[in-house]
């Protein structure tokens, strides 16, 4: 008898383990999305500490971009360059399951920020998204710091942080149909609307 519960202890222990892993990896389906699109506002906090460059300004364990000093009074040919390209491009991509800026938008966001710094009566809403993949919440929050990631930049760079807003729709409206990898990377990213 003591051999029988003894091999019992030895199967059930380890199975009941299992069961617990499983269990705990569980995904549910959420139901379709309504009609109206879900969306997060919230205003960009820190964004003054970090133009101060002081170490420690933005919250611990959050990326942050790094950026150049920028001479907001250019009017060299490279600053007419950045203030012609700032209407054509408006799309910042994004890597899976992140928030930071690629190197290949500084030049975009540089010249979104000159644009206006120029003209402080504009505004412009920078709206997060994400792929279809996550929870509701989690792409909601994930997009959200996507667009405030953009909104510090440019406020870096010298636009006026009363002129820009950060809004996040997660999921919710793809640019792409689709649920392949090619989709979900022109999915992944913040727009910049002038308001």
């Amino acid at each position: 008898m003591k051999q029988h519960t003894r091999w019992t202890r030895l199967l059930a222990t380890p199975l009941a383990a299992l069961m617990l892993v499983l269990a705990g990896c569980e995904t549910t389906q959420l139901d379709e999305p309504t009609a109206a699109p879900v969306e997060s506002r919230k205003p960009v906090a820190g964004t003054a500490g970090a133009a101060g460059g002081t170490p420690g300004a933005a919250a611990a364990g959050t990326p942050q971009s790094q950026v150049a000093t920028v001479d907001l009074a250019g009017q060299g040919a490279a600053g007419a360059a950045a203030r012609a390209a700032a209407p054509s491009q408006r799309i910042v991509y994004f890597d899976f399951d992140s928030f930071a800026i690629k190197n290949e938008f500084n030049a975009m966001l540089d010249g979104h920020a000159r644009a206006l710094a120029a003209s402080r009566d504009k505004r412009m809403v920078v709206e997060g998204h994400t792929d279809e993949r996550g929870s509701r919440e989690y792409n909601l929050a994930l997009g959200q710091k996507r667009a405030e990631a953009v909104v510090r930049s440019l406020a870096l760079l010298g636009a006026g942080e009363q002129q820009l807003e950060a809004v996040s729709f997660g999921e919710e409206r793809p640019a792409v149909p689709g649920s392949d990898e090619e989709a979900w990377s022109r999915n992944r990213r913040a727009e910049l609307k002038d308001r």
